[in-house]
């Protein structure tokens, strides 16, 4: 391809797999892996658009364009990029980005947010397609970023906790029989230990009584609804630079770091412009913003054969787009289960990322930034627009500079 087309964007380094490769590198762990990160991201980043479209008085069937392009359409795009550069990278939405949108519909139009959508995707593509994204994060120690991941993905562990005591009657035997299949790798390289406890949670639910709701409600194939853009001033000022900082920053900036925690040298520029581009067609639907997700894809790297990553990756691009095709039973589903049911099981699958983000997090150079970074984390301050995850990268890299850099030096 002609180098001016590629710009900056990182080519793929590894030959693409062959059906028979993808097939005999997608096991039980690959594929329990991506359905847990799957379900995880059906869940509550499901009820953070919900939470959205409740703001902005949108119809069920706009709401269920919004999840079926959220699902649907970034499972695609993560099944995509998988195969292409056989590497593990899923592509989903931005959660404080919804949050933003909700706020903003509650005085913008659906069209106006729509618009804004589509000038955040060509700023977030040209970021990426110019390099200028990569310059700017390789300035960032990667100790900072880590700590940053490790400040988000904390509140899983503390909801986990939490479920045991609120609820043990599902959090509980979830917990056991993952801590008991994890004991024994021979058994959990066929028996997937966070699947496992999913499957028993929701059994439990079912005959304890706990599941509630007609998951048929809103109907069971979801349908496109295309909203046509409007570009409005009050729209561009709010959301395109908030949201594009929410992508590259916040989201892209844990999935890379994740990634790289796992071994994959995922590609800044690549993530921005794949982010960019893909946001037009989804945000057509009602969509938010793509980004390259760090929980979702810290799910699909947790097992330990780093060479079969992308097959789980691509197994979750599959199951999205499959889900997605029936978004409005899926959602009915996750929003019947006990919210211990969603707790426990975020939180048993995030415990080896939460873990590793630590060990990266706090055992290398610039620690007194990546404490201050974590520290802001927490806090889930916004200011500006903008969460606090990224704003903990910001005192974090300037802490680290005034306070950390002499001891580098040495």
């Amino acid at each position: 391809m002609n180098n001016s087309l590629w710009g900056a964007i990182e080519r793929p380094r590894h030959k693409r797999p062959t059906p028979g490769e993808i097939i005999r590198d997608m096991g039980p762990q690959e594929i329990g892996n991506a359905l847990v990160a799957l379900i995880f991201s059906a869940s509550g980043p499901v009820a953070v658009i919900l939470a959205a479209a409740a703001a902005g008085n949108l119809s069920p069937e706009q709401t269920s364009s919004w999840v079926m392009g959220a699902l649907l359409g970034n499972g695609f795009v993560t099944l995509i990029t998988s195969y292409f550069y056989r590497s593990p990278m899923a592509y989903y939405w931005t959660i404080p980005g919804t949050v933003l949108v909700g706020d903003a519909l509650t005085h913008l139009s659906l069209n106006e947010v729509v618009g804004a959508y589509m000038a955040t995707g060509l700023l977030v593509f040209f970021l990426g397609w110019t390099g200028l994204i990569g310059r700017i994060m390789s300035l960032i120690p990667a100790t900072i970023v880590m700590a940053m991941v490790a400040g988000v993905f904390l509140r899983f562990g503390v909801d986990l906790i939490q479920s045991l005591i609120d609820d043990p009657v599902i959090a509980l035997p979830m917990t056991v029989v993952f801590i008991a299949l994890t004991m024994i790798p021979v058994i959990a390289r066929w028996v997937p230990p966070v699947a496992t406890a999913a499957i028993l949670g929701t059994l439990i639910a079912i005959v304890s009584g706990q599941f509630a709701g007609d998951i048929t409600e809103n109907g069971i194939i979801a349908q496109p609804h295309f909203v046509s853009p409007e570009f409005s001033w009050a729209a561009m000022v709010e959301l395109v630079i908030p949201l594009a900082i929410t992508v590259v920053f916040v989201q892209n900036g844990q999935g890379v770091a994740v990634l790289a925690a796992a071994g994959h040298n995922q590609g800044v520029n690549l993530s921005a412009a794949v982010s960019g581009l893909w946001t037009i067609p989804v945000g057509l639907i009602g969509c938010a913003p793509t980004c390259l997700t760090g929980p979702t894809n810290a799910l699909i790297v947790s097992s330990k054969d780093h060479s079969r990553h992308y097959a789980s990756a691509i197994a979750n691009g599959w199951s999205a787009i499959a889900v997605g095709l029936v978004a409005p039973v899926f959602v009915g589903f996750m929003l019947a289960m006990p919210t211990s049911f969603i707790s426990a099981l975020a939180g048993l699958a995030m415990l080896v990322p939460l873990r590793n983000a630590f060990v990266a997090g706090f055992a290398g150079p610039f620690s007194t930034g990546a404490l201050v970074c974590f520290l802001v984390t927490i806090t889930e301050v916004t200011f500006l627009g903008l969460t606090s995850p990224f704003w903990g990268l910001v005192s974090g890299v300037i802490v680290g500079f005034l306070l950390d850099r002499k001891e580098q030096s040495k």
